[in-house]
């Protein structure tokens, strides 16, 4: 279901080798979906259970597609509260320097 969003922030990852944290979205369209993203291994593990992390991001799905494919500024989103943060601010603004580029 959410493919084509994990692909594109695996190919983000790529290029932050030393980012080995865990990521976790909540997806909050009609549900909350959880996807966990275990970012110490290349590829990073990614599970649709909910677990610990290092910083949570709760937002709809257009806006993570937004900020995956470039049309969604992270900052933007989250000034905006179109993205929520929750855990670690310096892990948070160090994923959005990974998801900019």
């Amino acid at each position: 279901m959410y493919d084509s969003l994990i692909t594109q922030f695996q190919d983000k990852l790529k290029f932050a080798p030393d980012f080995k944290k865990t990521v976790k979205f909540i997806i909050k369209d009609q549900d909350e979906d959880v996807i966990l993203v275990d970012c110490s291994t290349r590829p990073a593990d990614v599970s649709y259970n909910d677990g610990e992390s290092d910083v949570i991001l709760i937002a709809d799905l257009h806006v993570f597609k937004g900020i995956m494919d470039g049309s969604q500024d992270p900052n933007m989103a989250f000034m905006m509260r179109k993205l929520k943060i929750k855990g670690s601010m310096g892990v948070a603004m160090r994923l959005n320097s990974i998801l900019e580029d």
